[in-house]
């Protein structure tokens, strides 16, 4: 089966057969394969490859996996030149869990994501972390937690590191954009991420953040919320004048109405002691329950080094509920279709591995056109010569 033009393709005498140079096979091809020479039967890029078309297919453990290949033996083993018969589950935890470091994984399932035609042009940059529950022993709260850098607008994970036990992602989030090109990017997080060092260093790579202000800092916090608080007019003196600028949106689906209202001001840019910052913002989100009625309401501040001739109200509005796309479109979607938590792995780097391989699947979905993951793995799992596309076909 001959995926290749004459263009573009390599023979890899691993394999024995064609497969174009661009593709994400040949990315495989080039993982370091760290795994002694003596009574090793199958090649790292086989291992990979087949973890990943199982995966695309439906498979979420190594048990599923070697069970699906056995299932297609007949079409993968001449594929592959596989010797003999198709991996078994203990295969897959050794290769994935040993024979391949997460790092060099993680940066060419990166290269190949982003070498798409179109890819890595979009400018937000969310970060976030995640614990893989199914690694957590049992009578333990602690198991692998994992950083991600993510672009949301393209669902192409960028940088996935393990936080150390005694670190948490203070410690890990200026490792990872430091790793980065952030020259014109917008780096976005949550809370914890808002820290003054990592403010600094984003400035200084020549990007820009938005980050949220809760009780991690509660003088900011304090300071931003009571600006935005409704002025007691006091006799003899006249109201502070204020720069405020709004932007309304609504939003419905998913049962229920969302109703957002941000307002963003530039005039404490002096007095607030903090790296770059241009404007302050306050977010009020009104969610309505359209089947119940049931209201809630929540205000959120925050702030940001774009200026308001960079990011009117209605941009920061957007570029803030992009962020939640690394719950919803990532982590969800490990979580619910992947079956990532529910996944027992005792080794942290199989689990981490196959939390890359993971991401790899989303990104490989998304760029398809898939909105929804499990239709995707069903219509693949019915198409196989469609899978096989993705991985030993040219990029898309």
């Amino acid at each position: 089966m001959d995926y290749s033009t004459p263009e573009t393709a390599a023979a890899w005498p691993e394999t024995g057969f064609v497969v174009d140079i661009a593709s994400l096979y040949a990315y495989f091809a080039q993982l370091q394969d760290r795994r002694c020479a003596r009574g090793k039967r199958y090649q790292l890029a086989q291992i990979c490859a087949l973890a990943t078309l199982a995966k695309l297919c439906g498979e979420d453990s190594p048990w599923g996996m070697a069970q699906w290949a056995q299932e297609r033996r007949q079409v993968l083993e001449p594929l592959l030149q596989l010797p003999r018969r198709v991996p078994c589950h203990n295969t897959y935890r050794r290769v994935l869990g040993q024979g391949v470091a997460a790092r060099d994984l993680q940066q060419h399932v990166t290269a190949f994501l982003c070498a798409q035609r179109g890819a890595g042009q979009s400018v937000l940059i969310a970060i976030d972390g995640k614990t893989l529950r199914g690694t957590i022993p049992s009578g333990s709260s602690q198991g692998v937690h994992l950083l991600a850098a993510y672009l949301p607008a393209e669902g192409i994970v960028l940088l996935q590191v393990a936080v150390e036990s005694h670190e948490n992602e203070i410690v890990a989030a200026p490792k990872v954009l430091a790793c980065l090109d952030l020259r014109g990017k917008i780096v976005i997080g949550d809370a914890m991420q808002t820290q003054r060092e990592l403010s600094a260093q984003i400035i200084a790579a020549e990007g820009d953040y938005i980050w949220c202000v809760k009780d991690n800092q509660p003088q900011l916090r304090a300071d931003i919320e009571q600006w935005f608080a409704p002025e007691t007019h006091v006799k003899g003196f006249s109201p502070v004048p204020k720069d405020f600028q709004t932007a309304r949106s609504v939003n419905k689906g998913h049962g229920r109405r969302e109703e957002r209202t941000l307002t963003t001001s530039s005039l404490l840019n002096d007095y607030l002691d903090w790296p770059g910052v241009a404007q302050v913002f306050q977010l009020q989100r009104r969610t309505v329950n359209t089947h119940t009625g049931e209201e809630r309401q929540q205000v959120v501040y925050g702030l940001t080094s774009l200026s308001a001739q960079a990011a009117s109200p209605e941009r920061l509005n957007s570029l803030v509920r992009q962020y939640w796309r690394i719950e919803n479109s990532l982590h969800y979607r490990r979580d619910k279709s992947l079956h990532e938590d529910a996944t027992r792995m005792s080794d942290p780097s199989l689990a981490q591995n196959m939390a890359t391989l993971n991401n790899l699947i989303v990104g490989l979905v998304l760029r398809q056109g898939w909105r929804y993951l499990p239709q995707a793995r069903r219509h693949y799992s019915g198409c196989l010569q469609d899978a096989l596309q993705l991985i030993f076909g040219p990029p898309g």
